[in-house]
């Protein structure tokens, strides 16, 4: 009876397996994603779940890659002023958004600021990492601004020969737009990343929550400063420590104010958001970083967003958190 018994159960388990832990990744936009999600029996397999991902980042790098002359942005910055160019809704959704960042942050936020990335070192078109001369960066300034581009209903357009970059965006749309596709595929429970920008929503098929490791801004390696527990939420890391170079003992970092035409030169060394958006996520936290310790907190806490700023000092490193910040920790 008892072996009877210990059949039927075994019957029962094989009839309904319990739900697993899935992973997968691979390159994109010159680094890398990766997504964790609970399958369900008779759920969507790891292959289609990347297919359907990979659709995704493909057609986000066919738009938004500047380091591809055959993409919607590379053709739009090639124009010259005074041209429009017919895109899709998504890029004039990111532009949108864009150019709301800008308005905020009187310009220190711009999404035209590939000449200065080139001329600094950081972009696609540079030559080398180097100090530019004044009279160059003031040429290059005359292509910068967003207040030379608009939206005229489906087209894009310029009054000056801007080149868009939407790196400090493009991650976060991406992230946003995989969730959405895993939620369509019946995926409740899953951790999304591509870039560094990352969105979870559910639990574990164990029930616990998914885990984010918040790093601390070293050169050397990677540490955990906070592993925090998100669930709904999506995180944005902008740091100074990941792209920059050192001329004559000073230290230019990717980070450029578009105001300045220049690098930032202050002591905010990261920058972690929290938002329900990982475009928003992505965005602000570019943007506080940017604005530097005080502006970007008193912008932060003006504007309600969940933050936390880590800042240089000579003991080391100093983090605050915003109330929102803590809130979304709390899950409230």
């Amino acid at each position: 009876m008892r072996t009877t018994l210990l059949f039927i159960l075994m019957l029962l388990a094989a009839c309904n397996p319990a739900p697993t832990l899935e992973r997968l990744g691979g390159p994109t936009m010159g680094s890398s994603y990766s997504i964790q999600y609970v399958r369900e029996p008779g759920g969507p397999s790891p292959a289609q779940v990347q297919d359907a991902v990979e659709a995704i980042l493909r057609d986000i790098d066919g738009h938004f890659s500047t380091y591809r002359g055959d993409s919607t942005v590379s053709r739009f910055n090639q124009l010259p002023a005074n041209q429009c160019q017919a895109v899709g809704a998504d890029m004039l959704a990111l532009v949108a958004f864009g150019q709301q960042l800008a308005e905020q942050s009187q310009g220190a936020f711009d999404l035209t600021v590939e000449p200065l990335l080139d001329l600094w070192g950081f972009g696609p078109q540079a030559r080398r990492e180097q100090v530019p001369d004044p009279q160059a960066r003031a040429l290059v300034r005359q292509r910068v601004g967003y207040r030379h581009l608009r939206i005229e209903g489906d087209a894009l357009c310029k009054d000056a020969p801007v080149e868009l970059d939407f790196n400090s965006i493009a991650a976060g749309h991406a992230v946003d737009l995989i969730a959405g596709r895993l939620r369509a595929m019946g995926i409740i429970d899953f951790l999304a990343e591509a870039t560094g920008e990352l969105k979870a929503e559910g639990r574990k098929p164990d029930g616990s929550p998914w885990r984010i490791a918040l790093e601390l801004p070293r050169e050397d390696r990677q540490i955990a400063r906070q592993v925090i527990a998100v669930d709904g939420l999506a995180v944005s890391t902008s740091g100074d420590y990941r792209h920059y170079f050192e001329e004559n003992g000073r230290r230019y970092s990717h980070a450029l104010d578009a105001r300045l035409g220049r690098p930032v030169e202050h002591d905010l060394a990261a920058v972690t958001v929290l938002d329900a958006s990982a475009l928003r996520a992505d965005g602000y936290s570019t943007l506080l970083l940017i604005l530097g310790p005080q502006q970007g907190w008193d912008f932060a806490i003006a504007h309600g967003i969940a933050a936390m700023l880590v800042t240089r000092t000579q003991d080391g490193f100093v983090s605050r958190a915003t109330p929102g910040f803590e809130r979304k920790l709390k899950g409230e």
